[in-house]
C-alpha cells in the first residue's frame, strides 16, 4: 500500500449487511420454542426474498424451494440479511442477490460445512443468472451432497 492509498474501510453494503445480522441475532434471542424460531425464520427468509427485485426474487424463490426440497435437514434463517439455510444453527449455503452488493450476478454460496470437497480444491460459491430445470437440478444435487 502506498502513502496515497488510503483504506476506506466497509462498503456501505457492508455495514448494512452487518446491521442486518445484528438484528438477525437480536430478533433469535427473543423468540420463545424451538419451533417458534423456526417459523418465523422461514417467514423471516421469505419476507426477505418478496423484497428482492423481481430476477433476484425470482431466483432466489427457485433456490429455496430447490434446497427445501432436496435438504429438508436444512433451516431457512436470515444469515446477513441474506436467505440462508442452517444445519443444526450452522449456514451450510446462502442466497446472495445481486443486488446486494451490486453485483453482476447472483451467488449460491457454501460454506466450509458443506460436504463438496473434491480433492484439493472444489467450488464454494456459484453465480447464477438464471434458475433453469438444469440448474434446479444441479442445486438439488449439490445442497444433498453439501449434508449428505
Amino acid at each position: 500500500m502506498s502513502t496515497t492509498d488510503v483504506h476506506q474501510g466497509f462498503s456501505a453494503e457492508e455495514r448494512a449487511a452487518m446491521k442486518d445480522h445484528a438484528k438477525e441475532l437480536k430478533a433469535a434471542a427473543r423468540r420463545g420454542t424451538r419451533a417458534d424460531k423456526a417459523a418465523e425464520a422461514e417467514r423471516d427468509v421469505l419476507a426477505r426474498i418478496a423484497e428482492m427485485e423481481d430476477s433476484d426474487r425470482i431466483m432466489a424463490e427457485r433456490v429455496h424451494a430447490v434446497v427445501t426440497a432436496n435438504a429438508p435437514a436444512l433451516a431457512p434463517k436470515l444469515w446477513y440479511g441474506m436467505p440462508a439455510y442452517a444445519l443444526d444453527g450452522k449456514v451450510v449455503c446462502f442466497f446472495q442477490s445481486a443486488a446486494k452488493f451490486k453485483a453482476r450476478y447472483a451467488t449460491l454460496g457454501f460454506s466450509d460445512l458443506a460436504r463438496l470437497d473434491e480433492g484439493p480444491m472444489w467450488a464454494a460459491g456459484f453465480a447464477l443468472s438464471e434458475v433453469t430445470p438444469d440448474v434446479e437440478a444441479r442445486i438439488g444435487a449439490l445442497v444433498k451432497r453439501a449434508v449428505g
